[in-house]
């Protein structure tokens, strides 16, 4: 295998198939100052153990989506090697991502708390930030990600609908074991036919979740979750 990229929290491989990627999951987790945080653009610290608990909470939730039609790049996963074996994609841009937020926290407070209460319901907010570490990965409308060829309107409805769609989801599917998701980033691509589906994980290390309204590490989460 070679090393194709050098990612925060995963390293991305070339395979015998043209067509695919290896994930390796990492041990690094977002934050800044030791302490983590899953909407910081820079690795924080390094947490024994993150990359296989990312890993299969990222295997339970794509397998679920698979099953439920939703186009995913997931393809199977080696769990003690911390592996995911994905179809190969291309990025909008130089990347994307799109949080769903159903509690007003983290950013989105700090930008318009003069506006909302911490912690305050919300109702399937969608929002797309463009990955750029240097400018803090900056948010950008339906109109300036047309405007600047990043992707089209069509594929802003598209990646909307379906963030919706899967962010309900995996909602639901915590909520089944008591948990509470307060916000979720994730991440789309093309496919090799230029079709728009989901890239990259779903774990701890994307998402807020709470239980009896005590914020989840990504370990402590996992450990809640699958057990």
């Amino acid at each position: 295998m070679k090393l194709v990229y050098s990612g925060k929290t995963k390293d991305v491989f070339s395979t015998d198939n043209p067509n695919q990627f290896l994930l390796k999951f990492k041990d690094d987790v977002t934050g800044t100052d030791g302490v983590f945080d899953p909407g910081a653009n820079t690795v924080g610290l390094t947490i024994e153990g993150a990359g296989k608990s990312g890993l299969k909470m990222t295997v339970h939730f794509f397998k679920m989506l698979n099953q439920k039609g939703i186009s995913t790049h997931f393809v199977d996963a080696d769990i003690d090697n911390q592996t995911m074996t994905v179809k190969k994609a291309t990025v909008f841009g130089n990347g994307l991502e799109v949080i769903c937020r159903f509690k007003a926290v983290g950013s989105f407070f700090k930008r318009y708390g003069a506006y909302c209460k911490d912690g305050q319901d919300l109702k399937n907010f969608v929002e797309i930030t463009i990955k750029d570490d240097e400018r803090g990965d900056p948010p950008i409308s339906k109109d300036g990600l047309a405007m600047l060829n990043i992707l089209s309107k069509e594929e802003y409805e598209k990646i909307k609908e379906e963030t919706i769609l899967i962010c309900n989801m995996v909602k639901e599917d915590l909520a089944s074991k008591g948990l509470d998701l307060y916000d979720i980033k994730l991440e789309f691509g093309r496919d090799v036919h230029g079709q728009v589906m989901l890239i990259d994980e779903i774990s701890g290390g994307n998402m807020r979740v709470y239980k009896n309204g005590v914020y989840l590490e990504p370990l402590k989460l996992e450990k809640e979750f699958l057990s």
